[in-house]
């Protein structure tokens, strides 16, 4: 614990008076109050958590954090783990979807090794943070030593202490890992309390068979680990990921530097539940891109209270989700910076 003690100490609530002060700036504007919808709740809390009435948004980055999964060799994911790896050189390449919508947002896509089953070497622009080769089997003990939990944790930490030190003005979380819609069911279950069976999906698009053995499987893991639901970490480390863990520290190093952070789907809330559950002000700094196909990512939504963005089904990680809600964000502020007042225009109001 003492690995994000810090962290956790310098997360504070946002400032509820810029919003105020936003609302206003925003009603002054050429336009009925109000009218810009959703765009002007952005605008709000972006300015209100950055401390700035005009924030800069020139700099987003999405940080895409891999992992492998043990829980693979149940037979839950369509795809090998050797995927993963694979995913990784086509995210360097600038291949994947997470690629072709950052480009399209003006977002910065970084891609982090921190628990891949494969020996990348000195691979060009990729950020070498692994703490372990994948994540153990859960469904035949713990994924993950509280120590590698806290690890992986602290990878996403230092990065986001990283963007303030950049002047970075929006955090996007995205992920590849086989296997991780697993994980990701099994947390929300143990925290929620909710049976296995209301929060699994499909993942990659399994068939009846596939699935039924998916949930048998993450409920055997669950039975045998008994994670600590009081205990956000215990819960991570024993049914968890690697990538989640990362999300989860780089979700309160945001929160902890009061920088904005857009997190994806399924898989990246799980981690920003994490973060949510270890302290309560962490939520203030969440924009949630998107609602997933995957059945549980309502329930996780509705604990951390974060309404989504966008409702596209979207069902494919990497920080696609986010890279568009991203470029809404922006837009939204852009609106409080440069839409004209009804004095400047000269219109009545």
């Amino acid at each position: 614990m003492d690995i994000i003690t810090s962290a956790l100490a310098r997360i504070t609530p946002v400032n509820q008076s810029l919003i105020a002060q936003a609302q206003l700036k925003l009603d002054n504007k050429t336009k009925p109050p109000g009218s810009l919808g959703r765009l002007e709740e952005f605008a709000r809390r972006m300015a209100a958590i950055s401390g700035v009435m005009v924030p800069d948004t020139s700099k987003k980055v999405i940080f895409t954090f891999a992992g492998d999964h043990g829980i693979v060799e149940e037979g839950i994911s369509l795809y090998p783990s050797e995927v993963t790896a694979q995913m990784v050189f086509n995210f360097l390449n600038g291949g994947a979807g997470v690629n072709v919508l950052a480009r399209h947002s003006g977002v910065e896509v970084r891609v982090v090794d921190v628990g891949v089953d494969h020996d990348f070497g000195e691979t060009p622009g990729l950020i070498h943070r692994k703490v372990a080769r994948g994540t153990r089997n859960f469904a035949q003990g713990p994924a993950m030593t509280r120590e590698e939990a806290l690890a992986a944790m602290q990878v996403g930490i230092d990065l986001a202490d990283q963007c303030k030190a950049e002047g970075v003005a929006l955090v996007g979380t995205g992920e590849m890992g086989i296997g991780n819609t697993s994980p990701s069911s099994a947390i929300i279950a143990a925290i929620s309390g909710l049976g296995v069976r209301e929060l699994t999906h499909r993942g990659t698009g399994i068939n009846n068979a596939a699935l039924e053995n998916k949930i048998r499987v993450i409920e055997q893991g669950l039975t045998l680990n008994s994670p600590d639901t009081q205990d956000p970490l215990d819960v991570l480390a024993k049914v968890g990921g690697l990538e989640i863990a990362a999300i989860a520290g780089l979700v309160l190093g945001c929160a902890a530097n009061s920088i904005p952070v857009v997190i994806d789907g399924f898989i990246s809330t799980a981690g920003a539940l994490i973060a949510s559950e270890l302290h309560p002000n962490v939520r203030d700094y969440i924009f949630a891109a998107h609602r997933s196909v995957e059945i549980g990512h309502r329930v996780m939504l509705e604990r951390i209270g974060a309404a989504p963005i966008l409702d596209l089904d979207l069902r494919l990680g990497e920080g696609t989700g986010a890279a568009l809600a991203m470029g809404l964000i922006e837009a939204g502020v852009k609106v409080m910076k440069e839409m004209a007042t009804f004095d400047e225009a000269g219109v009545s109001h």
